[in-house]
């Protein structure tokens, strides 16, 4: 047993300074500033701004995500293989971190074109910063599994990185629409692009410093580099804990996206936001993603504590079911019951504020199972496995917002039919709290106990220092 500090059981080494915590975190505030504008600005920016079919638009995001078939994987797999003096994954937040900020601008950047034209710009810029995103996102969550080797230390690294994800998503309620108003001058095209030029600086900015304030410190064995890509895909498909984090993360984004992608259609059509400021700068849209982002961010501080108490599946099982009451409740509150709203979105945030957290903890303890049954640790591999999951919902969801609300019969910045207003408010509430739901009923498949995991950390620590 390797000495222990303080008298605790857990080995010095193991622990990670604050300033590595925060570095991490600010790797997903990074990349969650264009994940969160996918989710909360992308499908509006698209049809209301500039001006595209939402039946497109639908088309679009499925078309782009049928590309990560392919390179969500080929990612892990080429990062798994990394080798340089930086170690094998944070490489990619130097080299990656300036074409995620330029593409992820461009993306926004709404040049005067035709409407062929514009279908083909959104098509290949989307297409592109999914790409990038992935080049710097595999890497970057994978990095989590070889900081450090301790379960608990995971658990709260995990938690840094999404208070940095979810500051993002605060930063995107507050600051898109008054900066779009600020800086376009009653342009919204101009207002987009300047705003995530912007945006689009600061997170290049971030991963930056993430690159230069962390360090890897485990990494596979000499002996197991041989180890063939066919062999390593086949131990990803073998691997059952994978298997149900997969459907969940499916079902995840799925509920995010389609309640994201219309969020700002909900408001400006169904409770009849005109972007005036109504608190401070903030029109109501944003006061309620500002306010759902810092009760999201209050939530992520009870992980540590719920996977103390009940178990990382335990309590996501628990917390899935929550937000999905909460979720549902948003059918039957009425649009100018806004205090009611702010509340419910509050609990509902609170709610799900631990949930990511707990689920990437979940993930490297998915990577220690398969190193331990199959002698292959394939980190990478398994985070760009869950990032394409995770894709997949996001398609799905993307997919199923444009195509619902053209089917609605949804016209931008028209007065809406009966109808359309049904559809927003159904894809807005009662199809996310299905998934949510769902969620919590595939989670009762997840075999790994809190005693699993304990045994598999002691395990894998012998089998390390004995080699």
């Amino acid at each position: 047993m390797k000495q222990m500090e303080n008298g605790t059981s857990r080995p010095a080494a193991a622990r990670l300074g604050l300033l590595e915590k925060l570095g991490y975190g600010a790797g997903d505030l990074a990349s969650n500033i264009f994940y969160h504008a996918f989710n909360l600005v992308l499908l509006y920016f698209y049809t209301d701004v500039w001006g595209l079919s939402p039946g497109i638009v639908g088309t679009l995001f499925l078309a782009a995500r049928f590309w990560d078939a392919v390179n969500d994987p080929a990612m892990g797999i080429l990062a798994d293989r990394t080798q340089t003096r930086w170690g094998r994954y944070r490489p990619y937040l130097l080299w990656m971190s300036i074409p995620f900020g330029v593409i992820g601008f461009l993306t926004f950047a709404s040049p005067g074109l035709e409407d062929g034209w514009k279908v083909l710009y959104a098509a290949s810029t989307y297409t592109l910063l999914g790409m990038v995103y992935t080049a710097i996102n595999v890497p970057y969550s994978a990095l989590m599994g070889v900081m450090t080797p301790d379960t608990e230390e995971r658990t709260i690294l995990s938690s840094f990185r999404f208070v940095g994800a979810f500051s993002a998503m605060f930063i995107i309620g507050l600051a898109v629409r008054p900066l779009v108003r600020v800086l376009g001058g009653g342009d919204e095209v101009l207002g987009y692009r300047l705003t995530f030029a912007l945006l689009g600086g600061l997170a290049t900015l971030l991963f930056l410093f993430t690159f230069a304030t962390t360090r890897e410190r485990l990494a596979p064995e000499p002996a197991r580099e041989g180890t063939s890509i066919r062999n390593d895909l086949k131990i990803l498909v073998r691997n059952k804990p994978w298997l149900v984090m997969v459907v969940a993360a499916i079902l995840t984004l799925s509920n995010v996206a389609v309640r994201g992608a219309v969020t700002f259609h909900y408001f400006k059509y169904y409770v009849g936001d005109t972007g005036e400021p109504v608190f401070w700068f903030l029109d109501l849209t944003s006061l309620m993603i500002t306010t759902g982002s810092l009760a999201f961010i209050a939530g992520i501080f009870f992980t540590n504590t719920l996977r103390k108490r009940f178990g990382k599946r335990n309590s996501l099982i628990g917390l899935y079911v929550l937000n999905a009451l909460s979720l549902a409740a948003f059918f039957v509150i009425p649009p100018d019951a806004v205090g009611t709203m702010l509340l419910v979105n509050a609990l509902g945030n609170v709610f799900a504020g631990p949930t990511p957290a707990l689920v990437w903890a979940m993930y490297t303890d998915v990577a220690d199972y398969g190193e331990l049954k199959y002698g292959r640790r394939t980190t990478a591999l398994v985070f760009s496995a869950a990032m394409f999951a995770q894709k997949m919902g996001l398609m799905m969801g993307g997919t199923l917002s444009g195509w619902m609300l053209s089917g609605f019969g949804f016209v931008a910045n028209e007065e809406q039919t009966s109808l359309a207003l049904l559809g927003i408010r159904v894809m807005f509430c009662l199809i996310p709290a299905g998934f949510a739901l769902a969620n919590g009923l595939v989670m009762l498949l997840y075999p790994l106990t809190e005693q699993d995991v304990a045994e598999m950390e002691t395990q894998l620590a012998a089998i390390r220092s004995a080699e």
